[in-house]
């Protein structure tokens, strides 16, 4: 039994060979990133008593697995909504209920695959754990983008990358600030202005190459802007981004590591989480079927995403900007919400500046550049109300962390900055979806209209 018990509490030695990495915890703690600390906030000590009474190696270990996996989570009870959002759609049960059990289903998943990528960077180390986290650590959004792409509802990736964006800024930030700030209400609350600074002009340089194709429109001579000039402008500007994107990683990654890596934890609450769970090949391998889960339940969102719309009485553009990226992130979102609490801002504001900057310059431009391949005209032009709303959460956002400092005034300010947001898309009576993309436009007609004008 207590042979047993040390294979399971050591999931590497049955995977590798026998070769004990534990030695190198130490130094692995010192790269977690706040993404991680973050989730690691809502994981809970699965107890293996029954696991252990398994007389079969390989069953003990995939069970021991499936507990760490699937019930190693404070929002395990959420996992339920998968097998739901499936038979509704084997059984033709209305849309909306599809839409809100994928909804549901996709919360507690995006939390795992945080999970899974830091497993999987006790093995690999905290330079390729942090590559992973850069790229699955907006998974979700990434994959609801690229189905919806595929299904040409081109306005959908707009509004749910700007959702995801503002949210992070002006909800996840705000809500942040303003809990931390009353439960630290006689405590100076400061945090690392220069991570904060880099994020900050990061996002500036993203603005920037939004802004220019909506710009673009209303300059020069009124014939000669066309959609295919506003189309070439975003996608140069969508590789300078993902250029700028590299750039953030090398800074990030190797050459000021220092500025990113998450303080620790006082009082030893994530000493549970210095030791890999399970093994490497068990991590990879639970990483895929969690993203291709991720990709089943994206295809139904982004399926039934209009019939919710219709049923609800709400708009496109509010479920995308709105509720989708709420409940995406919700798992992200809270660990943040914790740390502040206990006075740890670095990691609060790393989760909301990080994850706000990867969308920014890495999830956009890629649809964008995907697009391009797939001969779909996306461009950067996400229209003027919802370019004016992404640059009022960047400026706000920026010129909140300005001094280092943090109170619960800023962070409620932050909060209704996103409250008004969120209200004018709530009453917006949003056009259809290929009119809202932004670029199917009948040139001829309005090459036309300005000839008749003049």
């Amino acid at each position: 039994m207590g042979s047993n018990q040390q294979q399971l509490q050591e999931p590497w030695i049955l995977e590798n060979g026998g070769n004990n990495i534990k030695g190198l915890s130490r130094e692995l703690r010192h790269g977690r990133t706040a993404h991680n600390m973050s989730s690691s906030s809502l994981r809970k000590k699965s107890s293996l008593t029954l696991v252990q009474k398994i007389p079969f190696g390989w069953l003990r270990n995939f069970f021991a697995n499936f507990q760490e996996v699937i019930l190693g989570t404070k929002l395990s009870i959420l996992f339920i909504a998968v097998p739901l959002a499936i038979f509704a759609e084997l059984y033709g049960l209305g849309r909306p209920w599809i839409f809100l059990f994928s909804l549901i289903g996709l919360t507690p998943l995006a939390e795992r695959v945080s999970f899974l990528t830091e497993q999987i960077a006790y093995y690999t180390g905290p330079t390729v754990g942090g590559l992973l986290n850069a790229t699955c650590g907006n998974v979700t959004e990434l994959i609801i983008a690229i189905f919806a792409l595929t299904s040409g509802q081109v306005a959908v990736v707009k509004y749910s990358l700007l959702g995801s964006i503002i949210s992070n800024l002006l909800l996840v930030l705000g809500t942040s600030l303003f809990f931390g700030g009353i439960a630290n209400i006689n405590v100076e609350q400061k945090y690392d202005r220069r991570q904060a600074d880099v994020n900050s002009l990061m996002l500036l340089l993203a603005l920037l190459c939004h802004l220019l194709p909506l710009l673009f429109r209303y300059t020069g001579a009124p014939i000669a802007i066309t959609d295919a000039s506003s189309l070439n402008l975003s996608r140069a500007a969508s590789i300078i981004m993902l250029l700028a994107y590299f750039a953030y990683l090398v800074f990030q990654l190797f050459t000021h590591r220092q500025l990113f890596e998450a303080e620790e934890v006082e009082g030893g609450e994530n000493d549970s989480e210095e030791e890999a769970a399970i093994g490497l090949w068990s991590g990879v391998s639970w990483l895929i079927v969690m993203t291709l889960i991720i990709a089943l339940l994206s295809e139904y969102v982004v399926g039934t995403i209009e019939a919710a719309s219709n049923s609800w009485g709400l708009s496109v553009s509010f479920l995308s900007i709105i509720l989708l990226p709420i409940v995406g992130n919700a798992a992200e979102h809270a660990g943040a919400i914790i740390f502040a609490f206990k006075n740890k801002l670095d990691i609060s504001l790393g989760v909301a500046l990080g994850s706000s900057t990867q969308i920014a310059l890495f999830a956009v431009p890629v649809c964008v550049i995907v697009a391009w391949i797939a001969d779909i005209q996306m461009d950067l032009n996400f229209k003027i109300l919802e370019t004016g709303s992404l640059a009022v959460a960047i400026i706000a956002t920026t010129f909140t962390l300005q001094d280092g400092t943090s109170n619960y005034l800023k962070g409620l300010i932050l909060l209704l900055c996103y409250f008004v947001i969120a209200a004018c898309f709530f009453v917006q009576t949003a056009p259809s979806l290929n009119h809202a993309g932004g670029t199917n436009i009948n040139l001829q007609s309005a090459t036309s209209a300005v000839l008749s004008a003049q």
